[in-house]
């Protein structure tokens, strides 16, 4: 009997272990964390052996395929002695693939993947497709490939992702921007890095899709070494593109086949990442010949994630924004970017080796005053103190957003976009944003 060894019993881990089971493979599933209690109580419903806290390394090595975890680095031992006893380790991705027959979306790049994937979700639902949303939000693929399989799936696809998958292929690709995040697990080489966005292009042919940012040095340089096999559709705000969307007369041009247009003022979301965010979704969905009125309505009525520049109350004339899911710098970049009026913004939490120079002009633009939200804020007041008068210290989101409030008079934001990890004094990103809207609500 074929056996399948998943490693880490998360989402997408017990998605592996639901889809092994119906394709007749042996599963056992190891975390070397503690498993939640909704995962353990699925895996005893199923019937399948797990153990946490430790990998038995003996019931891992008999294995004939691994599902690896995104979240584990490939250079740990236990992962180089699979590799050379030949044993195969994919992401649940990988494995999920094997069993449809469904068309991919795949989406990636270091900032706006999750609010371009919602998106495109929102856009293919709307045309009334039979259309699935996975990879790092929505339901573990695996599990809806053996649950109720779709015709389509939207999947947001991080780089640790892709570095699990070899045979997989993407009918549309598309990649937003590459710039530094995660280098700790690329041996600190950006090149290293740019290699991995780049297998979303793998095992496409020429009548696949890619669709990219042609604003992005990083890309475009790959791309004059590289050359893709799919048809290529790229999108600019600087320049009129061919074959992809532009913007010109403050309109979003799209002129893949016939031309579609629509105001940028009609865009749900706003701000100039969020341009390119609802072109690459507009040319995705001109690619699968959508109606244009559906595309229009897509990009117009759409609602953001939570913790994604998300708007939670206007008190006394302050606006108060949720951007928790910024951890880091680029995000927090754009996130300052897209406000016209005087914003205290909310920083901190655990650094991965930030450099704030790249905030130090868009700060002094926009922002009035600084509040840090984590345990050691050292960084953050070297950065800006020669910028910001006001720079102060919480504890608590609760404390974070009264002394934001304070600084406050109408016409202002109060941002927390954090740019860094939330595990110092919260759970993670999710718990930070809700204690925030929490702390707003009591205001």
């Amino acid at each position: 009997m074929k056996r399948v060894a998943i490693l880490g019993a998360g989402e997408s881990g017990v998605g592996a272990a639901i889809l092994g089971l119906k394709k007749g493979y042996q599963v056992f599933i190891s975390d070397k964390g503690k498993i939640q209690e909704k995962y353990q109580n699925v895996l005893k419903h199923l019937g399948v052996e797990f153990e946490e806290g430790m990998h038995t390394e003996s019931k891992i090595l008999n294995a004939s395929v691994v599902v690896k975890s995104p979240g584990i680095p490939d250079n740990i031992p236990l992962i180089l002695k699979l590799k050379e006893q030949g044993i195969e380790v994919v992401s649940e991705i990988e494995f999920a693939g094997r069993f449809t027959k469904a068309k991919f979306i795949g989406i990636t790049g270091s900032n706006g993947k999750t609010t371009t994937t919602m998106l495109t979700y929102h856009m293919l639902k709307k045309a009334g497709l039979n259309v699935g949303l996975a990879g790092n939000v929505g339901e573990s693929l695996a599990k809806q490939v053996a649950e109720n399989d779709k015709d389509i799936y939207v999947l947001e696809l991080s780089s640790f992702q892709l570095d699990g998958m070899y045979d997989f292929k993407v009918d549309i690709a598309i990649l937003l921007n590459i710039t530094p995040d995660h280098l700790d697990r690329y041996n600190y080489q950006f090149e290293n890095y740019v290699s991995s966005k780049f297998r979303i292009l793998q095992n496409q042919n020429e009548h696949d899709h890619f669709i990219y940012c042609a604003d992005d040095e990083t890309i475009i340089n790959y791309l004059k070494k590289h050359k893709p096999k799919a048809i290529q559709h790229p999108f600019s705000i600087k320049t009129n593109t061919e074959n992809g969307a532009y913007i010109k007369d403050e309109k979003l041009i799209i002129n893949t086949n016939k031309l579609f247009e629509m105001t940028i003022q009609s865009l749900a979301l706003q701000g100039k990442h969020n341009l390119y965010n609802s072109m690459a979704s507009g040319i995705a969905g001109r690619v699968l010949e959508l109606k244009k009125e559906i595309i229009r309505e897509s990009l117009s009525d759409f609602q953001n994630i939570e913790h994604r520049l998300e708007f939670v109350a206007k008190i006394h004339g302050i606006d108060f924004v949720n951007d928790s899911k910024a951890t880091n710098i680029n995000s927090t970049w754009y996130a300052l970017e897209s406000f016209e009026h005087p914003i205290i913004w909310i920083v901190g939490g655990v650094d991965k080796g930030n450099d704030y120079e790249m905030l130090k002009e868009m700060v002094s633009e926009k922002v009035k005053a600084i509040v840090c939200l984590g345990k050691d804020n050292t960084k953050i007041h070297e950065a800006f103190e020669d910028i910001i008068e006001n720079i102060v210290d919480a504890n608590s989101a609760q404390e974070a957003v009264n002394l934001a409030y304070s600084y406050g008079k109408t016409g202002d934001t109060v941002l927390l976009s954090p740019a860094c990890a939330s595990f110092d004094l919260f759970e993670n990103y999710e718990d930070r944003g809700h204690q925030f809207k929490s702390a707003v609500k009591a205001l």
